[in-house]
C-alpha cells in the first residue's frame, strides 16, 4: 500500500509541478497541517454576476484548463448546478468517466459549493469542499472568490504539496476570469 500512495505522491508533484511557474492574482494559503489545508485564489471580472454564473456552471467544458482533466482535450466537463448534481468528466468514447466532486449547495449568482477531492487528492482518499463564492466587486464587476479546504488521513506530509494545489486552483480560476475577459464570448453565450 506505501508503494501505491508513494506513486501517487510522486505523480501529484509530476502532475502539478508545471503549475509553480505560473501565478494567480490573489492566492493564499489560509491554513496549513500535516493532515489538511485550507486555500483561497480570487480574482475580479467586469462582468455581472448572472453572466458569471452562467460562465462557471454552463460552461465549464470551455474554461476549465484541458491539461488539468483526466483525458485533456478529449474530455468533456459538465456541472449539474443542483444539490446532489455532479461535476463531471466524460472522456473519449464515453467509456472513460469521472465524478470530480457532487454540488452540495447552489445559490445562483451567490455560491456554488462542490464536495470531494480533485485530481489525485481523490486517488489518494483526501476530501474536501470547494467554493465559488461570487460578491460585488468595489468597482463594479464581480470578485471571485474560489476556496478549498481538504483534508484526511494520509501518510506523506501534505503541506509539502499545499503550495502546488493553490498554483493549480489559482490556473483553474484564471481559467474562469481569462474566458470572461474575452471580448464578447461569455456575453454573447449569457444571451443564448
Amino acid at each position: 500500500m506505501r508503494t501505491t500512495i508513494g506513486s501517487i505522491t510522486i505523480g501529484i508533484i509530476a502532475a502539478l509541478g508545471l503549475a509553480l511557474a505560473a501565478g494567480s492574482a490573489g492566492a493564499a494559503v489560509k491554513d496549513v497541517t500535516a493532515n489538511g489545508f485550507t486555500i483561497e485564489n480570487e480574482q475580479t471580472v467586469a462582468a455581472d454576476p448572472a453572466t458569471v454564473w452562467k460562465a462557471l456552471v454552463g460552461d465549464v467544458d470551455r474554461w476549465w484548463p484541458k491539461d488539468h482533466t483526466w483525458w485533456g482535450a478529449a474530455s468533456t466537463l459538465s456541472i449539474d448546478p443542483r444539490a446532489g448534481g455532479c461535476f463531471c468528466e466524460i472522456g473519449r468514447d464515453g467509456k472513460q468517466q469521472a465524478l470530480h466532486m457532487t454540488v452540495s449547495f447552489v445559490d445562483p449568482g451567490k455560491t456554488l459549493r462542490l464536495l470531494g477531492g480533485l485530481g489525485p487528492l481523490q486517488g489518494m482518499g483526501l476530501s474536501g469542499a470547494m467554493e465559488f463564492r461570487l460578491s460585488a466587486a468595489k468597482d463594479g464587476g464581480t470578485r471571485i472568490v474560489l476556496y478549498y479546504r481538504a483534508g484526511g488521513y494520509s501518510p506523506d506530509d501534505l503541506s509539502k504539496f499545499v503550495p502546488v494545489i493553490d498554483k493549480v486552483q489559482g490556473l483553474q480560476l484564471g481559467g474562469l476570469a481569462d474566458y470572461l475577459r474575452k471580448p464578447g464570448d461569455a456575453a454573447k453565450d449569457a444571451h443564448r
